[in-house]
């Protein structure tokens, strides 16, 4: 028998980043917990099938380029992969790596037949026009289309991508099928067999989660100061759902930096402002504050809807808050973690709180399935119920076995996604 004793792991070579370090030792911490045969919990640190592709346009001046683009499918144990495509001049192979890993949690812990992947481009689409991004998508779903398919892998939107890119590549999926197949992407217009609420289900079920939270704490959520970071799809839509609720947003943020105001912003304003100007770079009422500043506001939730690593090691110190929400995939370091357990401050993890987009995702799957669709009101009652459900798994674990409610989450999904593969055997 072969020695595997000096075989590297290629997880450590293809898609070493910084945030796949972060999301693998996640993984590591979450595992002792999760009673998982050391074989597979092996085989969950490698995703399936990684795949980088060249995306060449034609541009407005006519000259060419290439954008690099890549896709990862990390388990389909429990049904096909589902994740976000994302165009930002980030984008790499670990940072899809571990969105992936984190969305095979995620669809686990809401019991959602499906397994994690992440795709995106690189590239800086504030730089290009309206009709480059479409051919930029029409490229880049044609590079994938050996790959993803209703029952193979379901694209989303994610960071700079839209109901309209979404339709661009329903499009040319449907355009090389022959037929409409409105179930290879989700996320999409309603008129193409979008479903309504899925615009609205992550920032929704952020605030969903906190109050959740809230009613375990005995905090009454019309009392909370709050504070979001990000004022984009997702946090937009959770400040508005914050107000709605009673509580006061005190403090947003975008890309040209945060507002303050102690007495409460004015939020559907704002959001009106922002959507016309594109940010809310001009808007002259409340204090004008630093985006680090905003994070060190002292307020009682604070709701991380921007990227990752905002929370770390340097600034976890100086946060001035009760409780956090993240609204973006993983925007606490682990340094971040430790000082903010030490500080005994609760983290509402990502992998749960906004687990909102994919479950509305999943329904948006299903009706375009069935070609039988569903109201508002009973989408919106379908997603609490399943955001709940999880909410209570996750609080009851943490609290019998006494660990963090990340650490939880995680042992909720990766208990389930080994279950399976155990159940199912290795093939050959």
């Amino acid at each position: 028998m072969a020695s595997t004793e000096h075989v590297p792991s290629f997880a450590h070579l293809e898609y070493d980043t910084p945030l796949y370090r972060t999301a693998i030792a996640q993984f590591d911490q979450a595992v002792p917990y999760a009673e998982v045969d050391p074989g597979i919990a092996e085989r969950l640190r490698h995703p399936e099938r990684s795949i980088i592709v060249s995306c060449p346009i034609k541009l407005d001046d006519g000259s060419r380029v290439v954008f690099p683009g890549y896709r990862v499918q990390h388990s389909s144990v429990l049904g096909p992969t589902k994740g976000g495509v994302r165009y930002d001049p980030e984008v790499s192979l670990g940072e899809c790596a571990a969105l992936a890993v984190w969305m095979t949690w995620k669809c686990a812990l809401l019991r959602l037949p499906y397994g994690g992947a992440k795709g995106g481009v690189r590239c800086n689409p504030r730089e290009m026009s309206h009709v480059e991004l479409e051919r930029l998508t029409r490229r880049f779903t044609s590079e994938l289309l050996p790959f993803i398919g209703p029952q193979e892998d379901i694209p989303a939107p994610d960071m700079a991508t839209n109901e309209q890119t979404m339709a661009w590549m329903m499009d040319t999926y449907s355009m090389q099928r022959g037929h409409a197949v409105p179930e290879i992407v989700t996320g999409k217009p309603i008129a193409i067999g979008g479903s309504v609420f899925r615009h609205e289900a992550t920032g929704a079920g952020v605030v969903m989660v906190i109050a959740r939270a809230c009613e375990r704490l005995e905090w009454r959520l019309s009392e909370q100061r709050c504070v979001v970071q990000g004022f984009g799809n997702v946090g937009g839509i959770a400040a508005q759902e914050l107000v709605d609720r009673g509580a006061t947003v005190i403090g947003v943020s975008d890309v040209s930096g945060g507002v303050h105001d102690p007495a409460g912003l004015d939020i559907p304003t704002m959001s009106a402002y922002a959507r016309e100007h594109g940010s809310l770079e001009g808007w002259d009422t409340g204090t004008r504050v630093s985006g680090e500043e905003l994070l060190e506001l002292e307020c009682d939730i604070l709701v991380l809807a921007a990227r990752e690593d905002q929370i770390h090691g340097d600034n976890a110190t100086r946060l001035r808050c009760r409780m956090i929400a993240e609204g973006a995939n993983g925007p606490t370091s682990l340094e971040g973690d430790a000082v903010l357990l030490e500080r005994g401050i609760p983290i509402l993890p990502d992998v749960l709180t906004n687990a909102g987009g994919v479950t509305v995702s999943y329904f948006e799957w299903v009706q375009d399935l069935g070609r039988l669709f569903w109201g508002r009101d009973e989408i919106r009652a379908k997603l609490a119920e399943k955001l709940n459900d999880a909410f209570d798994r996750v609080w009851e674990i943490s609290h019998e076995r006494a660990i963090p409610m990340r650490t939880a989450a995680l042992v909720a999904g990766i208990h389930d996604v080994s279950t399976a593969l155990e159940a199912r055997g290795l093939y050959p």
